[in-house]
């Protein structure tokens, strides 16, 4: 029977992580998955988290199963991050989910199964996992403009013409809370502003990928959107990640956050997100809600995690700004300095495709073909090497 089953494609980001363990070239750079590197290349553990660990070795007693909807602490500690209070707890259903993926997967069939007929509306371009992930669980996508025609900064106009003119009551709105998964271009709060007025209008259900929290401006500078959401929605759904702010990539650690109309929806919708929850992974993993408990729930270890948060949001913000001043030095003839105005680790670049396979073939640098850039792959010891590779790319 398994005969007869094709190959699938490679996944465009990953594969590209394959291929690039395999080049054997000693100056190679990887600028392809969204994980981050500090000055050596390195994706650390963060001393927070180690701390949390041995205390979690110290206190722990019992590696039983957690229940349906995952750690409590942990659910309330991360509605207070992500919310704060914005809406009051009773009126959030809250499950833990392996990631911000498995959150969305979560939302995802809790829509197919609960919403019938809604539809997910998602930027152009995006994470090339959403689509993925709602149209597996069974909901029909849409896309709506979000790249100026220049590539370099938002369409708001063509955004909120296309979901006001092709949107219906009912349809859901995939939003990047902060540090926007490609292209590093996020509303303002004016811009925030208007979005959420134009789905209110339109009946439209916000649902929030809140994946680099901490990565833009600050903890609290990347609610932003979420703040304005609030004002204009009494219904919305947040997916929360831990990967990026926490080093907690391999725990696979995330939230799906429901903030619901009233006390008593919020029942009905948790029943519902636990029926999904069950006939996927049927209950999280403990370990790495765990730490981020202890965590959150310490003073100590907070303000420890924040300082480490404000360090790796500080060193992105420095080698965006050195790629910028190094690509300016090269003379290459290209103006990178609308970078400046991108946040998190990843960047448009400007590059098109065929510059891209240049700069793998001839000089083993990874970028996804769309010339997206994890500016956190960037370090001192590689900057000169990646600007006179561009330089050279854009001149062939």
């Amino acid at each position: 029977m398994f005969e007869s089953i094709a190959l699938a494609a490679p996944d465009p980001i990953l594969g590209l992580t394959d291929a690039f363990r395999a080049d054997a070239r000693p100056e190679k750079i990887n600028l392809t998955i969204g994980v981050y590197r500090d000055a050596e290349g390195q994706t650390p553990i963060l001393e927070c988290v180690k701390a949390a660990e041995r205390l979690l070795l110290e206190s722990e007693k019992t590696k039983g199963y957690l229940g349906i909807e995952g750690l409590p602490e942990f659910l309330r500690l991360a509605s207070d991050l992500a919310l704060g209070d914005l809406v009051p707890a009773s009126r959030v259903a809250a499950v833990q989910t392996p990631g911000g993926t498995g959150a969305l997967k979560v939302a995802g069939d809790f829509l197919a199964a609960n919403l019938r007929g809604s539809r997910v509306w998602t930027s152009t371009p995006t994470w090339p996992n959403h689509t993925s992930v709602f149209e597996t669980a069974g909901v029909a996508t849409e896309s709506y403009p979000y790249l100026s025609a220049d590539r370099k900064s938002l369409d708001l106009s063509g955004m909120l013409e296309t979901l006001e003119r092709d949107g219906r009551i009912g349809d859901v709105v995939c939003l990047h809370a902060c540090c926007h998964n490609p292209t590093g271009i996020d509303p303002t709060r004016q811009q925030w502003a208007e979005i959420a007025e134009l789905l209110a209008s339109r009946g439209m259900l916000p649902l929030i990928d809140f994946a680099y929290h901490g990565f833009g401006e600050g903890l609290l500078e990347d609610r932003v959107g979420i703040q304005e959401i609030s004002k204009q929605h009494q219904e919305f759904m947040v997916c929360s990640s831990y990967s990026k702010n926490f080093g907690l990539y391999s725990e696979r650690v995330g939230a799906l956050l429901s903030v619901c109309s009233t006390d008593q929806a919020a029942t009905h919708v948790s029943s519902r997100l636990k029926q999904s929850v069950r006939s996927n992974y049927s209950n999280p993993p403990r370990h790495g809600g765990a730490i981020v408990a202890t965590i959150l729930g310490s003073s100590e270890l907070r303000s420890q995690w924040e300082q480490e948060l404000a360090a790796m949001r500080g060193r992105i913000h420095e080698m965006r700004t050195r790629f910028v001043e190094g690509m300016a030095s090269t003379n290459c003839g290209v103006d990178y300095s609308f970078l400046l105005d991108q946040r998190g680790m990843f960047s448009f670049s400007g590059l098109n495709a065929m510059q891209v396979d240049w700069l793998r073939s001839e000089r083993g640098i990874y970028i996804v073909g769309s010339g997206r850039i994890n500016v956190a792959g960037i370090t001192p010891s590689n900057l000169s090497i990646l600007t006179a590779a561009i330089a050279e790319a854009t001149s062939v």
